[in-house]
């Protein structure tokens, strides 16, 4: 079904109406699993060190169908972690790793030179065709696999950014960016035969109108900037309804294309798929206007309709689901507004605490959520600042 948007659309229902909206799709009683090390009370902190079980920071994570597998974004252990199925018991091992030897090595590319398995900071993750996508932000390059990875180690067949597997060099060593090269790619998304890549230090988002089949291919289209070669934040200029200074996270939602913006602290929305470099979008939810940019727009505290360096984003149902990155919580949107409809992770609208009080985590406590994708009855939080994957119930 399409959301029609614009710019002033009808005001959503009050703020006190709308913490615990009841159609909410997630669940109140929080996780149904949690992924990683869970801390108990009379544990001060637990080890980093790379395991089946552990994970370091992670930034993404994708369930490629309802019932698995499941791929996670190890990002602090420069790793992807794999289970063949859907986990069905907190801090279940994972099945597979790529990126490095075994289960318990880390390092960046493996600590040696890149590859067609290694990684450097990988962050977004998606289901590609009948494959899989992966940003490795610090190659400065995406990784395709054609057909979904059923083992450890499988060597990616494609890579984008770069012109081949064994080079990593930010913009291929120039000043300049162009249409085939990348800066700290961050997130993507494939949807209706497009690739959408969150090129970030390049304050862009690429687009190929069809999935590449060749290594370094050139994008077809470009959002943020004036042309492929640009790369200043904001354009150059003051914020707009085209610039961008740190796109994270690509979703579409009834049609529409959304950025989440996070060094503008807002989200963007486009009326459908732009088929234009530097199109406007229509509609930014975070801020009062197309030109505001300020954290919380401007105060300490969050409320319905403030954003504070909002990193993910997803769709469940009719929802939009924005992870608001600093204020430790989801958002909801039942429809493009001024205010969210629904928080999750804190006690309301006003509250941005990490684990809500600075406390332990908990099945429905965030730290600094990065990620959030859904795929059937599965939300799959990337929790970073808790160092583990949340999948939490649809209802």
């Amino acid at each position: 079904m399409d959301i029609p948007i614009s710019i002033n659309p009808t005001p959503n229902l009050p703020l006190e109406a709308t913490i615990n909206l009841s159609n909410f799709p997630l669940s109140p009683h929080g996780a149904e699993v949690i992924l990683g090390n869970i801390i108990e009370p009379e544990i001060l902190a637990i080890p980093i060190a790379p395991s089946p079980v552990s994970m370091f920071g992670p930034r993404g994570a994708c369930l490629l169908s309802t019932t698995g597998s499941l791929w996670v974004s190890d990002t602090g252990h420069h790793r992807l972690l794999g289970w063949q199925n859907l986990p069905t018991r907190d801090s279940q091992p994972a099945d597979w790793v790529i990126g490095q030897p075994d289960f318990y090595h880390e390092g960046q590319n493996a600590k040696g030179t890149p590859g067609k398995a290694t990684f450097n900071v990988p962050t977004g993750i998606c289901a590609c065709g009948s494959g899989l996508a992966v940003a490795d932000a610090w190659n400065h390059r995406v990784l395709i696999w054609k057909t979904l990875p059923e083992d450890s180690n499988v060597p990616a067949d494609l890579v984008l950014g770069q012109a081949d597997f064994i080079h990593n060099e930010s913009n291929r060593v120039s000043q300049v960016a162009s249409a085939n090269t990348m800066h700290w790619p961050y997130g993507l998304f494939y949807y209706q035969g497009r690739l959408f890549v969150a090129d970030t230090g390049n304050r862009r988002v690429l687009i190929w109108q069809q999935l590449p089949t060749e290594n370094g291919q050139p994008a077809d289209l470009v959002l943020g900037q004036p042309d492929m070669i640009s790369r200043n934040e904001n354009g150059g200029g003051s914020p707009t309804a085209a610039s961008m200074r740190w796109c994270h996270d690509i979703t579409v939602w009834g049609g529409n294309l959304v950025v989440t913006d996070a060094g503008n602290n807002r989200v963007m929305i486009w009326q459908g798929i732009p088929t234009e470099n530097n199109a406007l979008c229509t509609v930014v939810l975070g801020q009062k206007n197309f030109n505001c940019v300020e954290m919380n727009q401007g105060v300490y505290f969050p409320n319905a309709s403030s954003l504070s360096m909002p990193y993910g984003v997803g769709v469940a149902d009719d929802w939009l689901i924005v992870a608001d990155t600093a204020n430790s919580r989801l958002l909801g949107w039942r429809k493009p507004g001024v205010e969210a409809n629904a928080v999750v992770g804190q006690k309301d609208f006003q509250s941005k605490g990490e684990n809500r009080n600075f406390g332990l985590p908990k099945r429905d406590s965030l730290n600094w959520c990065y990620g959030v994708k859904v795929c059937g009855d599965t939300a799959v939080i990337a929790d970073s600042g808790n160092n583990r994957v949340l999948l939490w119930g649809v209802r």
